[in-house]
């Protein structure tokens, strides 16, 4: 039609000139959103080491992260807000209190920060399941925050970043396997520990930390006498995480025997070389020499175990 109608004026005499949409009418495209992900956190080992007087537990912990995670979004907007979507979001309350909130309100105060922004956070990792979701979140949101509102970001040793949580520093260098000592504080990078298949298996109850924790009888283990592989290959990460344990373990079985059925169920898949559990619970991981063996082995667990949430994934280091 308007080349006709440009023809017509043409022909007229008139000058043909471009067709000029007023301001008002032009679309407005929409801002495109700053991401981050906040892989799941696993606990390759986690030795209760003592307790101090002040009720903390001293933990000697190596920590993984997988290729699985919730995911993080920031749009302009002139106050802070966050809304939650995904398939746990009705498990997450979006309130003051929520972990991402605390700590985008944390890193306003240290930075002096007075913009806003609005949060989306995808909950894709069921939670109080021992990966560490809130604590990931929260990590996420302090790296995708200093980025959006461009400050220095908070350091892992900073005071205010292990007052959010005791995981939320080693979440802060995901995803960097490293070893965890202290209450959380005294975090140190890791070497040597090789990419493999997982398979993540979460027969859908929850744990409460505190109450996991409370049911230990033993809490002056032994710490970690070798924090990685002696060679790379993986049949020797298998015989070195055959060494570690999670002094969580029984107590969370006591607590849920689905996790027992969990560690079973995964010890009986064809291809899983070695199991454990993470955190506090109640997921359990399946270690596999490859995505496709953690795959195939994940599709056969589903099969039998519908209720569950069981999903494939990739260690990284």
């Amino acid at each position: 039609m308007l080349k006709r109608f440009f023809s017509f004026l043409r022909r007229r005499g008139a000058p043909a000139e471009p067709l000029v949409v007023p301001n008002a009418a032009r679309p407005v495209a929409a801002p495109v959103p700053l991401q981050e992900f906040a892989p799941a956190k696993l606990n390759l080992a986690l030795h209760v080491t003592g307790q101090r007087p002040d009720g903390y537990h001293l933990l000697d912990s190596i920590v993984a992260f997988a290729s699985i995670g919730d995911e993080i979004t920031v749009i302009p907007a002139q106050t802070l807000s966050l809304t939650i979507i995904g398939p746990f979001a009705h498990r997450v309350p979006a309130g003051a209190d929520n972990l991402v909130l605390r700590a985008a309100e944390t890193l306003r105060r240290v930075r002096n920060v007075d913009k806003g922004g609005a949060i989306k956070l995808n909950k894709l990792l069921p939670t109080a399941a021992g990966l560490g979701g809130g604590s990931a979140d929260a990590a996420a949101a302090l790296r995708l925050l200093a980025r959006y509102w461009q400050v220095e970001p908070l350091p892992a040793d900073h005071p205010e970043v292990l007052a959010l949580g005791a995981d939320v520093p080693v979440c802060l260098g995901a995803p960097t396997p490293q070893r965890m000592q202290g209450i959380g504080e005294d975090i140190a990078p890791l070497q040597g520990i090789m990419r493999c298949g997982l398979v993540l298996v979460n027969p859908m109850v929850e744990l409460a930390t505190p109450d996991v924790f409370a049911a230990l009888t033993q809490k002056d283990n032994a710490p970690i006498s070798q924090i990685a592989p002696a060679a790379g290959d993986f049949e020797s990460q298998v015989a070195w995480l055959a060494g570690l344990r999670n002094d969580l373990q029984s107590s969370a079985e006591s607590l849920a025997p689905e996790v027992t059925d969990a560690l079973e169920t995964l010890r009986r898949t064809p291809g899983i070389a070695h199991v454990a559990m993470s955190g506090s619970g109640a997921t359990c991981i399946g270690f596999a020499r490859d995505m496709g063996v953690a795959r195939n082995a994940a599709r056969s667990i589903q099969i039998t175990k519908q209720n569950w949430w069981v999903s494939p994934a990739q260690l990284l280091s």
